[in-house]
């Protein structure tokens, strides 16, 4: 078995970069499937987010891997190679358990990741590619995650990407409470960030989501109101603050849209955090006059903030990571042991059945069960030592003196 972690993250590859290698939520199935019917990979989970892509596999060839993620979104290996990653046997397991305990978050100990690790795994599980080796690595990283969180104070102080996009209104606008605020998408986050919004008291909520009754739901728990995303155009210059997060795989907010509503707003500003990725927002709009665009990684300064009390507890957290990583991989290398401890009991058990169905016999001819059963006994013996002792006889120099200092050690011998 050989375990990999494999992708890009916020740490390796900017914005533009992560959200040609994203996975949708609800194109995971399939394309795990695909990744395990056509190259040597046979386990595998894929974690995508906002800040990381990443394949957990099970294979001998990790650049096959990487090479299928590249070509499944159309792209050539070259240009992701620079931003990629690659970590084997101890290095993806301590990962793994980093990445779910928040250490290798934007956001040092932020909690959604956790949840989002579990449902990616639950879609590898559904989709039946998950074995022995990720199921019990996956099994001992919630384990891991869950003891961090309680033994240190690692989410102390934490702010979210949601938290962080209220400070960043607040240092443009000062007061949210005269200003209209609009959510595109009606996910998690865009959930967490209406509830930051929210407790702003602005003037104005509003969702705009593909399908109104989802959209509706979300807005009557905000006294705001629902509008189709197919009605965008009609409404974006309605607002002053726009938050969007959705799972399309193209911008659904456009330039000409944007310079429209610019126009129609006549040219007040408006404050604009596109938390998707892919984004949701044409980079270009960033280059329009009133009009303040940031994407994930333009947030990275301002959730920083509280992080000297964090780092205090990602020391705490990374001690505790050690020792269950060293853990973890003491039951891998038992289990790479086990083909050939099974192979050594099948042989002895070869043997004794043999010797056995030999003394059985005798008996039935009426030969002396005692003088049997001291045949038998000594006929084993002879047989399981055979090797060791062959092997002890020939040996020469330092050989013979390792072997017989192992030969010690197996048979616990003075």
């Amino acid at each position: 078995m050989h375990l990999f972690a494999l992708g890009v993250n916020h740490t390796t590859a900017p914005v533009s970069i992560r959200e040609h290698v994203a996975f949708h939520s609800e194109s995971l199935s399939l394309a795990l499937r695909d990744l395990t019917a056509h190259r040597p990979v046979k386990e595998a989970a894929i974690l995508s987010t906002c800040n990381r892509t990443e394949l957990y596999c099970n294979t001998d060839d990790p650049q096959a891997a990487l090479e299928w993620l590249a070509e499944y979104h159309r792209l050539q290996p070259s240009s992701i190679q620079p931003y990629t990653y690659t970590l084997n046997s101890h290095d993806a397991v301590k990962h793994a358990f980093r990445v779910a305990a928040g250490l290798d978050s934007m956001v040092l100990g932020e909690p959604q990741i956790l949840g989002q690790m579990k449902q990616a795994v639950k879609i590898a599980e559904n989709a039946g590619t998950l074995g022995t080796l990720l199921h019990k690595l996956f099994q001992k990283t919630f384990a891991v995650a869950k003891e961090v969180r309680t033994t240190t104070d690692i989410g102390a102080s934490s702010v979210s990407m949601a938290a962080a996009s209220v400070k960043l209104a607040q240092r443009i606008f000062g007061d949210l409470k005269p200003l209209k605020v609009l959510f595109i998408g009606a996910g998690e986050m865009i959930e967490l960030c209406a509830e930051h919004f929210a407790a702003q008291q602005p003037a104005a909520i509003a969702v705009a989501n593909r399908t109104l009754d989802r959209g509706l739901q979300l807005a009557q728990r905000f006294d705001g109101q629902a509008i189709l995303l197919a009605d965008l155009p009609e409404h974006l210059a309605d607002y002053d603050i726009v938050i969007t997060s959705t799972a399309s795989q193209l911008p659904i907010v456009g330039l000409g849209m944007v310079e429209r509503a610019v126009k129609l707003r006549k040219h007040r500003p408006i404050f604009i955090v596109d938390l998707a990725v892919p984004r949701d927002v044409e980079p270009e709009v960033g280059d329009l006059d009133d009009v303040f665009l940031y994407s994930v990684d333009d947030l990275a300064q301002i959730v920083q903030e509280g992080l000297g009390n964090r780092q205090l507890a990602a020391a705490e957290a990374e001690t505790i990571i050690d020792v269950r990583v060293d853990n973890f991989m003491h039951w891998l290398e038992t289990r790479e042991a086990v083909p050939t401890i099974r192979a050594l009991r099948d042989h002895a058990d070869r043997v004794r059945r043999h010797e056995v169905e030999k003394a059985l016999k005798q008996i039935a001819r009426g030969e002396d069960p005692q003088r049997v059963l001291e045949v038998l006994s000594n006929t084993l013996t002879n047989k399981f030592l055979h090797a060791p002792s062959h092997a002890l006889n020939t040996a020469t120099g330092t050989d013979r003196e390792a072997l017989e200092a192992l030969i010690r050690q197996l048979y616990q011998t003075l």
